[in-house]
């Protein structure tokens, strides 16, 4: 549409409005900075779009990492005890499957001793009478064990507490291995000392006691563990023991009633294994779920089309992603392909986690569950094996190259719209910028008719009033008469 004035105003002194008329006249101009700005919009959406795929893309990797990953979920097993209030257990992946029989005689215990209350209190001395120097010599770790000579100084430390204080520094600096305090009671304290190792070298004995009133109670604890692996004796001087079998780490808890062992059963961790293909199927059905949202076209045409509907790259990853999911392996006991194992894909691609398909009419095929506890080395077989053939094995070097930031598809597009939208920038700063001077220049032309316009009724007064006074020539005595033309205002 042009640009029209009112020659009524313009003409009546108003003059023109300056910033709306350049503004109307650049606005005539700008159509295709839309158009641009418009494309820009486009692409950012499809950048979003594209970057979300990616980033599940990303997840369905780590989660076929994981099923293809010879130490991992695929490969753990798992340690149950009938008896978990007397021992428990957990597995590496190198444990055997099969079932132990454990006796707990006794735990391992850290040596204690103490000494018998002294009525005075912790803060009195316990130097014999006339006595100013003392010397308890502590032994630790049985008879074998080094001794800790502990020499009592007057004022120094010849009490409970100062004794206490003076251990325990020698145990940080030192490396004494026993650590003090004293208990009080109504019968007076005690200077109680414990070691800080369980076990028979945590076994502590007074070996010497003179000049002092310190009586010591009998030592107790500082024993190893003493327990039966399928009938074959163990001592451990922790509760933890590892070793004993092959990828087993044993927690004891408690004693083992009469006539009543433990039985440890080892095998395949279903739990972790359950865990880790539920994980795949959510995270490729959401890669899926996002790739078809943009093919739901609306059939009404009242909502715009997805952002990426003819994107060739996604068609591309669509029918790779739905190649992979349908792969298959030969043998392996039946279970060749997801549906063997109950893990079914529907129409529109995305899986399930349901039943094997029944064998016939009479039967309604196995969970995915079942399959597992039947044959868990089959599956582990079918998605990981040591010649890289398995389900995960080839998905995860799909995923690999689909998920390249340099090659893969994706990225591929990514790449490709943020160098059209920087081409589109600088296009359009370009654009803004000459729009800009245009501005500037069509400003100040049309402010210069702007002052013109505004001037002249006072111009045409002034030109009216002049032919006005050409007007009046004729003389009153008729004595002269103009014989020129008489000029009228037509203006």
């Amino acid at each position: 549409m042009g640009i029209s004035l009112n020659p009524s105003t313009i003409l009546s002194g108003q003059g023109i409005d300056v910033s709306s008329l350049v503004q109307q006249i650049i606005a005539s101009q700008s159509g295709q900075l839309t158009v641009w700005q418009g494309q820009q919009t486009t692409f950012a959406t499809q950048d979003g779009v594209l970057e979300g795929i990616n980033n599940n893309l990303t997840n369905l990797q780590t989660a076929v990492a994981a099923l293809a990953d010879p130490t991992g979920a695929l490969t753990a097993q798992a340690a149950t005890s009938s008896q978990p209030g007397v021992v428990t257990a957990t597995a590496l992946s190198t444990a055997v499957a099969g079932t132990h029989q454990i006796v707990v005689t006794s735990l391992a215990s850290t040596g204690t001793l103490y000494t018998n209350p002294i009525a005075a209190g912790a803060n009195a001395s316990f130097l014999a009478s006339g006595q100013t120097s003392g010397d308890i010599q502590l032994q630790v770790g049985g008879v074998s064990g080094p001794t800790r000579d502990l020499v009592i100084t007057q004022g120094s430390n010849d009490t409970l507490t100062t004794l206490a204080k003076y251990i325990n520094t020698q145990s940080t600096t030192n490396g004494w291995g026993v650590t003090a305090s004293v208990v009080s009671d109504t019968s007076g304290s005690r200077l109680s000392l414990q070691s800080q190792n369980s076990g028979s070298t945590g076994a502590l004995a007074i070996t010497t006691n003179s000049n002092t009133t310190l009586s010591f109670a009998a030592p107790q604890g500082g024993a190893n563990a003493v327990l039966t692996i399928d009938g074959v004796p163990f001592s451990s001087s922790t509760n933890t023991v590892t070793g004993a079998i092959q990828g087993i780490t044993l927690s004891l808890l408690g004693q083992s009633a009469v006539g009543s062992p433990a039985q440890l059963t080892v095998g395949p961790d279903t739990n972790q294994i359950t865990s880790a293909v539920n994980n795949f199927v959510s995270a490729y059905n959401t890669v899926i779920s996002t790739i078809n949202s943009q093919y739901a076209v609306d059939p009404t045409g009242s909502i715009p089309a997805p952002p990426l509907e003819g994107d060739i790259s996604l068609r591309s990853l669509q029918s790779r992603l739905l190649t992979d999911a349908a792969y298959a392996i030969g043998g392996n006991s039946g279970l060749v392909n997801l549906a063997s194992m109950g893990i079914n894909m529907n129409n529109d691609g995305t899986l399930t986690v349901g039943s094997t398909p029944a064998a016939d009419s009479s039967s309604s095929g196995q969970t995915f569950a079942q399959v597992l506890a039947a044959n868990p080395a089959a599956v582990q077989n079918f998605f990981q094996n040591a010649s890289g053939t398995g389900f995960a094995n080839t998905f995860n070097v799909d995923l690999t190259s689909l998920t390249s930031p340099t090659q893969g598809p994706l990225s591929v597009d990514l790449t490709q719209n943020q160098a059209e939208q920087a081409d589109l920038t600088t296009t359009i700063s370009n654009f803004e910028t000459q729009l800009t001077t245009e501005t500037a220049a069509l400003t100040q032309q049309y402010d210069s008719v702007n002052a013109s316009l505004q001037a002249y009724p006072l111009l045409l007064q002034a030109v009216t009033e002049e032919l006005g006074t050409l007007g009046s020539g004729t003389s009153t005595s008729g004595a002269l008469v103009s014989s020129g033309p008489t000029l009228t205002s037509g203006l």
